[in-house]
C-alpha cells in the first residue's frame, strides 16, 4: 500500500511537493492534499486533471455549515435553490447544469430517486460526514450516467487511530433549534472505527402567509445513525464497512392558490457499502466493493390538489472491481468493470420498475516532468437505452514559478428517470418510454499554482449540451404534452479559488461565473445565478477562535422565458469559540447576522416549477376540483432563514 502512494507522489506534478501526503491510507480522506473523486481512485490532489473543491471534517468543523447544500454554496459554479431553509427540497446546479445532471455518492454508492433523478443532501447530517469533495465537469468515462456537470461525493466519519475517543455535541438556538449528536472513534495502527448518532430539530416558517395560506409553522425533525469501520489484515490486504442511515420528517409550505394545506415529506436515506482492497503485488492493486442504497418518501398532501405519486421508493445495489496497474514509474492505468441494479417503488403503476447497467472502463495517466497525459474510456450497456461511450482526455504542462497549465476535454450523459420514462398519463407531462440519454461535451483549461503561502487556481470552461429532455406541449390535430430530446444548451464558465494561511488567519476565496444559454431562444437558463462569491475567514487565538463568512449571489431567471427574475443576496454568518477547559469547548455562531430576508426558490405566476413543494420532477394531479384562478400579482419566494444564534457545547472526554 506504501509503494502505491509513493509512486503516485513521483507521477506528480512539481506542485506536489510542498504537500504533505499521508502514506497511511487508513488516514488519506483526512488529508486536503489527497482527492479520490476526480480519477476514481487515491491520488495527490496536484495530480488530479479535474477542477476540484474539497471539505475535510476539519473544515466542515471550523466553517459550521448547517447542512450539505449551505456547505456546497462555497464551490465555484455552484448555485443552490431550496424551498424554505434546511430539510427544504434542494436544486444543486453545478456549472450551469442541471440539478439531475450531477451524480452523487456516497461512499462511492451513488444515490439519486428514479423519480426526479435528484438526491436529497439536504438530508445528510453534518456530524456524520468526515469529507465532501466536488468534481467540476464532465466525469462520465469513470462512472457513468448523471455525471455530466460533475460529481459530488459524500465520506462518512471516519475512525481516529489513538485509543478512544467519545464526542457529544449539544446545541440550542433561535427557531426552536436543537441539534444534538454522540460519538465514539478509535482504533490503532490495524484498525479504525467511528459511531455516530445525531438529532437534528426546528421550526419556521418556510413561506410568507397570503390570503390565508400556509399560516402553519413548519418543523423538520432529522435522526442520523452511521458507522465506518476499517482493518487492516495484513500489509497487503484491508477491508472496510461503511454505513449511514437519515430518517425522519420535513413539513413545507406550497402555492397559497393551488396549495392551501401542510405538505409533509416522511424521508429515510440511507447507504452501505463494503470493500476488500489488496495489493497483489508491488505494481497491483485491486479492490471490490458492494453497495446498496435507499431513498424513500412518503408525501402526506392534505390539500384538495394533491400529487397522485404520494409514496415511492428507490433501491440500488452495485458491484464494482477496479485494479491499478503502474507499468513504470511514469504511467498507469486504471481498469474497472461495474454493475448495478435500480428498482422503482411506488403507490401508482409505472410500465417499468427495474432497469440493469454494466459498465467497463480504462483510465491511462503517463507523466514525466515537465507533461503528463490522461486519456479514458467508459463502456456502458444498459437493458432499457442500450449502449453509451464516453471519453476525456487531459494534458497538464509545468510552467516556470511552481505553475501548472491543464487543458482537458470530457464527455458525459444522462439516462431519463422513470418519471420522464413511464409516468402514466394521468399525469402532465406523460412519459416518454422512446427518450435518449442527454449528452454533453466539456473543453476546459485550468492554470494553477502556489505563490508566497497561497494556492490559487483559475479555470475557463465550455460544455455544449444535446438532447435536452423537454416538456413538449402540441394542440394539433389533438392536444398532446409529453417529454422529448428537443432541447439544446450551451455553457461558458469561470472559476476561480484561492486559499492562505497568513499570521494564523486562514482565508478561503470562491468564484464563480456561469452563463447558461438555452440554444434555442438565446435565454439563460432558470434557476442559476450567474454568479457567486464565498469568502470563510479564520482565526485561533490561543484557546479562542473567530470566523465569519460572506456569501454573495447573483439574480436569477424564475421562468425559462426569462420574464420574471429573482433578486440576488448577500449573507454574513460569524462564529467564535473558546476552550475553556481540557475537551470542553463552547461554540456560538450567527447566521445571516444582517438578518437579510431572501429566497432561493419562487412559487407563483409564471415560476419555474408553479406549484410544487415537493421539488422538480415529482409528479401531480388534478382531483377533479374546482381550482382557483392561479394569477398571482408578484412572484413570492419561500423564505430562507433570517437572523438565528446557536450556542454549541462540545465535550470530547479523554482517555
Amino acid at each position: 500500500m506504501r509503494s502505491r502512494l509513493a509512486l503516485a507522489i513521483a507521477m506528480a506534478p512539481c506542485l506536489a511537493a510542498a504537500e504533505e501526503i499521508p502514506l497511511d491510507s487508513l488516514d488519506a480522506l483526512k488529508s486536503p492534499y489527497v482527492v479520490a473523486t476526480s480519477g476514481n481512485a487515491l491520488e495527490p490532489r496536484s495530480q488530479a486533471t479535474a477542477a476540484t473543491s474539497i471539505f475535510t471534517r476539519k473544515d466542515i468543523s471550523r466553517l459550521k455549515a448547517k447542512s450539505v447544500p449551505d456547505l456546497l454554496a462555497r464551490v465555484p459554479g455552484m448555485s443552490v435553490e431550496q424551498s424554505g431553509g434546511r430539510g427544504s427540497s434542494a436544486n444543486l446546479y453545478l456549472r450551469g447544469s442541471n440539478a439531475n445532471q450531477t451524480l452523487v455518492l456516497i461512499d462511492g454508492v451513488r444515490i439519486g430517486s428514479l423519480v426526479d433523478g435528484l438526491p436529497r443532501l439536504q438530508y445528510l447530517g453534518m456530524e456524520q460526514i468526515e469529507r465532501v469533495e466536488v468534481t467540476r465537469g464532465g466525469r462520465s468515462s469513470l462512472y457513468g450516467s448523471g455525471a455530466m456537470g460533475g460529481v459530488i461525493q459524500v465520506f462518512t466519519r471516519r475512525g481516529e487511530g489513538a485509543g478512544l475517543e467519545p464526542r457529544f455535541d449539544f446545541s440550542l438556538g433561535d427557531s426552536d433549534t436543537n441539534e444534538n449528536s454522540v460519538g465514539l472513534s478509535g482504533g490503532d495502527e490495524r484498525t479504525r472505527f467511528d459511531l455516530n448518532a445525531s438529532l437534528e430539530e426546528l421550526r419556521m416558517d418556510r413561506s410568507d402567509d397570503i390570503d390565508g395560506a400556509n399560516t402553519d409553522d413548519d418543523t423538520y425533525r432529522n435522526r442520523g445513525l452511521s458507522m465506518s469501520l476499517e482493518h487492516r489484515l495484513t500489509e497487503q490486504w484491508r477491508t472496510g464497512l461503511n454505513v449511514l442511515d437519515q430518517r425522519g420528517k420535513s413539513d413545507m409550505d406550497g402555492d397559497s392558490v393551488w396549495f392551501p394545506g401542510q405538505p409533509t415529506d416522511e424521508f429515510t436515506l440511507s447507504s452501505t457499502s463494503a470493500y476488500l482492497e489488496a495489493e497483489l503485488d508491488p505494481r497491483w492493486t485491486s479492490r471490490l466493493q458492494a453497495g446498496h442504497a435507499e431513498e424513500k418518501s412518503h408525501l402526506d398532501t392534505v390539500y384538495n390538489f394533491t400529487t397522485a405519486l404520494e409514496e415511492y421508493a428507490t433501491y440500488r445495489d452495485s458491484l464494482e472491481w477496479q485494479n491499478t496497474l503502474r507499468l513504470d514509474e511514469h504511467q498507469q492505468v486504471l481498469l474497472g468493470a461495474e454493475w448495478y441494479e435500480e428498482r422503482l417503488r411506488a403507490n401508482v403503476p409505472f410500465e417499468e420498475t427495474e432497469r440493469r447497467n454494466q459498465a467497463w472502463f480504462a483510465q491511462h495517466r503517463f507523466r514525466a516532468a515537465p507533461f503528463g497525459t490522461e486519456l479514458g474510456w467508459r463502456h456502458d450497456k444498459n437493458e432499457q437505452y442500450g449502449s453509451e461511450d464516453s471519453l476525456n482526455a487531459a494534458l497538464d504542462f509545468d510552467l516556470p514559478l511552481n505553475t501548472q497549465l491543464v487543458l482537458s476535454y470530457a464527455e458525459g450523459f444522462r439516462v431519463p428517470t422513470f418519471t420522464e420514462l413511464y409516468v402514466p398519463d394521468m399525469f402532465f407531462p406523460s412519459g416518454n418510454p422512446n427518450l435518449e440519454p442527454e449528452h454533453s461535451k466539456t473543453w476546459e483549461a485550468q492554470l494553477r499554482g502556489a505563490h508566497y503561502d497561497t494556492d490559487w487556481s483559475f479555470g475557463v470552461y465550455r460544455t455544449d449540451v444535446e438532447d435536452l429532455i423537454t416538456d413538449v406541449m402540441e394542440f394539433d390535430p389533438v392536444f398532446v404534452r409529453e417529454m422529448r430530446n428537443v432541447g439544446k444548451a450551451r455553457i461558458n464558465g469561470l472559476d476561480l479559488s484561492a486559499s492562505r494561511d497568513f499570521m494564523g488567519w486562514t482565508t478561503r476565496l470562491n468564484l464563480g461565473l456561469v452563463d447558461p444559454r438555452d440554444r434555442d431562444t438565446g435565454h439563460t437558463l432558470p434557476g442559476r445565478s450567474r454568479r457567486n462569491l464565498a469568502l470563510d475567514v479564520d482565526k485561533q487565538f490561543g484557546d479562542y477562535s473567530f470566523g465569519f463568512s460572506w456569501l454573495g449571489v447573483s439574480s436569477r431567471y424564475v421562468d425559462a422565458a426569462n420574464t420574471q427574475k429573482s433578486p440576488g443576496y448577500g449573507r454574513i454568518d460569524i462564529r467564535a469559540g473558546w476552550g475553556f477547559l481540557k475537551g470542553l469547548k463552547v461554540e456560538t455562531r450567527v447566521e445571516n447576522i444582517a438578518n437579510k430576508q431572501y429566497s432561493q426558490k419562487y412559487y407563483g405566476s409564471g415560476s419555474s416549477f408553479s406549484s410544487n413543494p415537493f421539488g422538480d420532477g415529482v409528479p401531480y394531479v388534478d382531483n377533479d376540483v374546482d381550482i382557483p384562478d392561479p394569477t398571482i400579482e408578484e412572484n413570492t419566494g419561500f423564505q430562507e432563514e433570517g437572523r438565528k444564534v446557536v450556542m454549541t457545547l462540545k465535550w470530547s472526554p479523554q482517555f
